[in-house]
């Protein structure tokens, strides 16, 4: 098993050096984390990537492999035989926005991740209290009140 990471080390380190990048835990922290939309990694846990102490999960995997411009399955698995699964395409979840919600998220991706996080905290809330508004206006219609004056 530690060949299997110590591999995929010397892969993510080729990887990076081919884009251009140089193979250092800062570096791989920094661009992978603009990249990932999940718990951002420490510097601490792609240091272990680098090392070949550990490998990432499936979801972190596919983070490095689009940033990287490289398959994941060659990521993962080196050079061999392709694997027979298919990877299925990235959902068009942007497809029906507007161009002003299109330059919002072009906007937020350009953040730092600190700033991303504090953006994602007050629209989680602002959700949050939407979803208890609508709910307050649920129960008080099916209990014959209504909010007309």
């Amino acid at each position: 098993m530690q060949d299997i990471k110590r591999q995929f080390s010397d892969r993510l380190r080729k990887a990076m050096a081919d884009a251009g990048y140089v193979p250092r835990p800062a570096v791989l922290e920094r661009e992978f984390n603009t990249r990932y939309w999940g718990k951002p990694m420490t510097l601490h846990g792609v240091r272990r990537w680098l090392m070949g102490e550990t490998m990432p999960d499936h979801r972190k995997l596919a983070t490095l492999a689009e940033w990287l411009q490289v398959p994941v399955h060659q990521l993962s698995y080196g050079e061999g035989q392709p694997l027979r699964t298919r990877e299925r395409p990235p959902v068009q979840w942007h497809s029906g926005l507007g161009y002003q919600d299109r330059e919002l998220f072009e906007i937020y991706l350009r953040l730092p991740v600190p700033k991303r996080h504090l953006a994602r905290d007050v629209i989680l809330a602002i959700a949050r209290a939407h979803a208890a508004d609508d709910a307050v206006r649920s129960t008080g219609s099916s209990d014959g009140d209504s909010d007309s004056t």
